[in-house]
């Protein structure tokens, strides 16, 4: 019904936008893996250094709950309930927000880029 008035024509499958993304995202490997080591980096050294504590009992944060502390720093979420307590922990948890929103930004420029090859790409076939 679609094809025969027209509608639909040129429209990007699911399937092909995120083969595109996919290919983006193997161009932008070195770069978003770098991103990821150095997460785990700042990850350790928050650990170590960064005296996390948690908020509702004031003691110190075990491993697991600086993990989730660094991963919600870094999707800029942060909810408040571990906070850093040293200097070097808030430069760190500052360097985690900067990693996360370059991450973000390079899979999200990789889903816009996906859209539009394979959008240009059912124009071209169409």
């Amino acid at each position: 019904m679609g094809n025969a008035t027209g509608e639909g024509a040129g429209r990007p499958r699911a399937g092909e936008i995120l083969k595109e993304m996919a290919i983006t995202v193997w161009y932008l490997r070195a770069i978003l893996i770098g991103l990821l080591l150095l997460f785990v980096l700042l990850t350790i050294g928050m650990y170590y250094w960064g005296a996390p504590v948690e908020t509702a009992n004031r003691t110190p944060s075990q491993l697991g709950e600086t993990v989730y502390f660094c991963a919600i720093t870094a999707l800029t979420i942060g909810y408040g309930d571990v906070v850093p307590t040293s200097s070097f922990g808030r430069i760190d948890a500052a360097c985690l927000g900067l990693i996360g929103v370059v991450f973000t930004g390079l899979i999200v420029a990789a889903a816009v880029r996906g859209v539009q090859e394979a959008a240009h790409r059912a124009q071209r076939t169409a």
